[in-house]
Parts: structure tokens; C-alpha cells; sequence
């Protein structure tokens, strides 16, 4: 009993003290955040180990931390590939994009798209882009950090709202005060957090074994009752043709849409200079790339010590098998929320799922402040003022409660389909429009129209008749059948078709660049890559 009392209060005071540390934080970030600057792109003075840090928190989520735990445990080597697939992602945004998208002045992937093409008009687009993308990634984060909460303390299931709603709080205040610095220092803390409890569990599995991998494979394809199929790709979406093309499609819209998610292209605007976006890059990705190979072995490790069946009974999903190994790490413990190490485990994912939650509002917020108006920073200029912040502010105090509010009612769903929205959104629609526009020569603003709008709808059209909408007990609504579309991401159709409606789109003006939009380009754009080089 008195190991239970021990542990329950370990959790409190862990808690209690990541909240403590993360608002004091934006405490002393909030102090000059009604200067635009600050407030939007104040993750400049945090200097390239601290902005590369930053990076690496905003990109790490529960996804990332719970879920790809579950598919290494459950699915094998398909786990193996979506931790990979994690970590070359980063690589492309920080090879890629880093040292194009700083921009002084720029905010927003709206602001950027304004700048780079001379035409205010993609701002809006982008806006409605940036929100169906962040949109459904928030609520999983959301939920996900309440049900979190909930397990950490023990408590009913009837508290899940409760916690949730204490969550959202958290969200709104670490968002609204600390604006980009503040959110900065959570998610170095974050991440410094996160890693230390995976490198440790991974290190107690490890010892498990002997320290040696090839043991603990063997011990994990035995408790997956899979066989051979464990250390071979498709296990988790079938060996056939169909799977393969799911499992393609999964890898590629996980690399693409990671890659560019709106919050993490934030980060990258107010990157001073091209030797700063490289040694942030270092910075960003080696943490990531350390946590990725820690959570491999611990998804071994539940597989291994837990077993298949335990794991499949708690989540089909296994997205408890992080949480589930502690116990099987720490065989003294009166039961899972007993252990010490549990409540660490626990208090990491709320951290995580409370870091990213922050980070996702602000760019909602920020994209709801700046890219649905026409007055401030209309050409790229970044012109703002202290009523824009004051909206902005206003505008993640709405998105909180609206999040709050519509995560009561998906809480009891599963949160695949809303995560696969979000990346295959940001798959589909955000790298066509960033690589045509930093690459192609003559793309304009009709072809980020064509892009948004014609790519969303097929998104939307192709979920609804996947199987991860209807027709499966893990479905979005398993009561339902009308799954007519074989594949459960769209990525591997909208991707390409996000690609040619870009292209058609710029296309068709080409015979017209001299001018309206393409002139703009070529007459706006000179002076700012001038001061680029500069």
C-alpha cells in the first residue's frame, strides 16, 4: 500500500512540477510578447541549439511517442519503418526547408506564400489548408492528454472530461502568454523530458535481455505469435497487393505530411541566418533520431514481456503499450499504476501530448489572426500591431474551448481517421505548394488555389468511403458500412493529385506572366531575396 501511496504521489509532485516549471517559463516569455516579433517569432533569440530543440519538441506528439510504440509491438518491422519514416521526415524539412523558409517579417505559411509569390490573395487559401490540417490533429492531442491525465491519477473514466477540460486550460495559457518563446521553452523541456524516460526504458528492457538486440527480437517475434511475418513488412495492413499499396501510401503521406506540418514550418520562419538553420538542424533531428531508436526497443520490449494478446486487449491499436511495459519493468509493483516508473512513463506523454497541443493552437491561432485578414501583413510585409495580438490571444482562448468542447464527443472514437485527415492533408496539399513555389519558376496564385480547394474535397470524399470511416471494429463509426475505397489512407491518390492540380493550375496563366500574378512574383520577390543573401 505504501508503494501505491509512493508512486500516486511521485506522479503528483512530477506533475505539479512540469505545470510550475512550464508556466514560469512563460512567465518570463510573456514580458514583451505585445511586440508582434515576440510574440509571433520571438523562437529567434532562443539561438540554434535552443531553436533546433524547439524544433524537435513541436515535431515530437503522442503519435509519435504512443503510437509508434504500439505498431514496433504489434506490427514488427511495419513499426520499424513508421519510426524511420519519422526521422527521415525531419531530415527533409531541416535539408529542405530550414534555409528557405526564414523570412523576417513572415509569421505564417501564408505570410511566406504571400512574400514569395508578390500576391496576397494565397493567404486565405493557405489559412483554410493550415486549419483542416492542425483541426483534427488538436483533438486527438487533446483527448489523448486527458486520457493520459486520467491513467496518470488513477481516476474513473467519468473524469475524462474533467481532465481534458483542465488540459485545454493548461493549452490556452501556455499558447496566449508565452506566444512563441514561451511555447519554445516548454517543448525544450519537453523534449529533454521525453527523452530521458524513453533512453531509460529503453535501458531496462535492454538489461532484460542481456544487452543484446538479436535477444530481444527473438523474445519479441516469439511474444507477437506472429512467426516469421514479424521481421518482414505488413503485418499491420496484410501481405497482399492491397496492403502493400496501403503501406506505401502510409510511409509516403507520414513522411510528406510530418514534414510539413503549419507549426513545425512555424519554427523555421524567424531562423536568423543560413549557419543558424544548419546548426538548429543538427539539433532538431539527433534527439529525434535518439527517441525514435528508444522507442523501437521498447516497443520490442512490451511484445517480448507483455505478449500480443494482453497488448491488443488493452488498445487494438497497442497505443497503451508504453504505459503497459512499466509494469512488466518493475515486477514489485503492486499493479501498473503502482510503480514509480509508471508515473514517470505517464508524466512524460502528458508532457508530450500538452507541448504539442500548445504548439498546434498557436498556430491555428496565429493562422486565424493573420491569414483571415486583409490589413495586416496583406503583402508579406509582416506589418502587425497590438490588436492583431490581442486577437490572436482572444483567438486560442476560442480554440481551446471549441477543441474542448467537440473532444467530449469523439473521445469514445477512434482517433485514427482524424489523424490520418491530418496528414493526409498536409501530405496532399502543403509540399506541392511550398516546392513549386521555392522551386518552379512562373507558379502563381491560382495554382495554390488549385491545390487547396481541388485536393481538400478528394481528401474529404476518400475518407469517408475508406475503411478507417466505416465497415471495421476500429473504424471512426464501426456501426456503419459503406467503405467503398480499399485503402485507409488516401495519400497515395491525393498526394499525386495535389502535385497536378498545382501544376495545372500555374499552367494555365503561364501565357499570361507578364501580368497580374506572375509579374508581382518576378517584381516583388528580387528585393527580398536580395536582403535573403544579405
Amino acid at each position: 500500500m505504501s508503494g501505491a501511496i509512493d508512486a500516486r504521489s511521485l506522479a503528483v509532485v512530477i506533475f505539479l512540477a512540469f505545470v510550475a516549471v512550464s508556466l514560469l517559463l512563460c512567465g518570463l516569455a510573456a514580458a514583451d510578447q505585445d511586440d508582434p516579433e515576440h510574440f509571433y517569432a520571438g523562437g529567434a533569440t532562443l539561438g540554434p541549439v535552443g531553436a533546433g530543440l524547439a524544433i524537435a519538441g513541436d515535431y515530437v506528439s503522442a503519435a509519435t511517442l504512443l503510437s509508434t510504440t504500439g505498431s514496433v509491438a504489434l506490427a514488427g518491422f511495419d513499426g520499424l519503418l513508421f519510426a524511420l519514416a519519422t526521422v527521415a521526415s525531419l531530415v527533409l524539412v531541416m535539408r529542405l526547408f530550414a534555409e528557405r523558409l526564414r523570412r523576417r517579417g513572415v509569421f505564417t505559411m501564408g505570410d511566406f506564400l504571400a512574400d514569395r509569390l508578390g500576391d496576397g490573395s494565397v493567404r486565405r487559401a493557405l489559412g483554410v489548408a493550415t486549419l483542416v490540417v492542425l483541426a483534427p490533429l488538436l483533438l486527438v492531442q487533446l483527448t489523448t492528454a486527458g486520457r493520459v491525465m486520467t491513467s496518470m491519477f488513477g481516476l474513473p473514466e467519468g473524469a475524462l472530461t474533467g481532465c481534458t477540460v483542465a488540459s485545454g486550460a493548461l493549452m490556452v495559457c501556455y499558447s496566449a502568454f508565452g506566444g512563441m518563446r514561451g511555447t519554445g521553452y516548454i517543448q525544450i523541456l519537453k523534449i529533454a523530458v521525453v527523452l530521458g524516460t524513453v533512453t531509460l526504458l529503453a535501458g531496462l528492457v535492454l538489461a532484460r535481455f542481456d544487452w543484446s538486440p538479436f535477444a530481444l527480437f527473438d523474445a519479441a517475434q516469439a511474444g507477437s505469435k506472429a512467426g516469421g511475418d514479424y521481421a518482414r513488412p505488413g503485418l499491420q495492413f496484410g501481405h497482399g497487393f492491397a496492403g502493400a499499396l496501403d503501406l506505401t501510401g502510409f510511409q509516403l503521406t507520414l513522411v510528406l505530411g510530418a514534414a510539413c506540418m503549419p507549426h513545425i514550418m512555424m519554427r523555421l520562419h524567424p531562423v536568423r541566418d543560413a549557419w543558424t538553420a544548419r546548426r538548429a538542424g543538427v539539433w532538431a533531428v539527433a534527439p529525434v533520431a535518439l527517441l525514435c531508436a528508444g522507442i523501437v526497443v521498447v516497443g520490442l520490449g512490451a511484445s517480448a514481456l507483455i505478449g500480443r494478446d494482453l497488448l491488443h486487449a488493452a488498445d487494438p491499436a497497442g497505443g497503451t503499450a508504453l504505459l503497459m511495459v512499466t509494469s512488466a519493468l518493475d515486477p514489485a509493483a503492486a499493479g501498473p499504476r503502482d510503480s514509480p516508473l509508471f508515473a514517470l512513463v505517464a508524466c512524460a506523454a502528458f508532457a508530450t501530448t500538452l507541448a504539442a497541443v500548445a504548439g498546434i493552437t498557436l498556430a491555428a491561432a496565429s493562422s486565424l489572426a493573420r491569414d483571415f485578414t486583409l490589413k495586416s501583413g496583406a503583402q508579406g510585409e509582416g506589418k502587425a500591431s497590438s490588436r492583431e495580438i490581442r486577437r490572436a490571444r482572444w483567438t486560442v482562448v476560442a480554440i481551446g474551448a471549441f477543441a474542448v468542447f467537440l473532444s467530449a464527443y469523439t473521445h469514445d472514437r477512434n482517433p485514427q481517421v482524424l489523424l490520418s485527415l491530418s496528414f493526409a492533408a498536409a501530405a496532399s496539399i502543403l509540399p506541392p505548394v511550398l516546392l513549386y513555389a521555392l522551386f518552379r519558376p512562373g507558379f502563381n496564385a491560382r495554382g495554390v488555389r488549385w491545390t487547396v480547394y481541388g485536393t481538400l474535397p478528394l481528401i474529404l470524399v476518400l475518407m469517408v468511403m475508406s475503411p478507417a470511416f466505416s465497415g471495421t471494429p476500429i473504424a471512426l463509426f464501426p456501426e456503419w458500412d459503406f467503405d467503398v475505397f480499399p485503402l485507409q489512407t488516401p495519400g497515395l491518390v491525393t498526394i499525386p493529385a495535389g502535385f497536378l492540380l498545382g501544376l495545372l493550375g500555374s499552367a494555365r496563366n503561364r501565357t499570361h506572366a507578364g501580368e497580374g500574378t506572375g509579374h508581382r512574383h518576378r517584381a516583388g520577390w528580387t528585393p527580398q531575396r536580395a536582403r535573403d543573401r544579405a
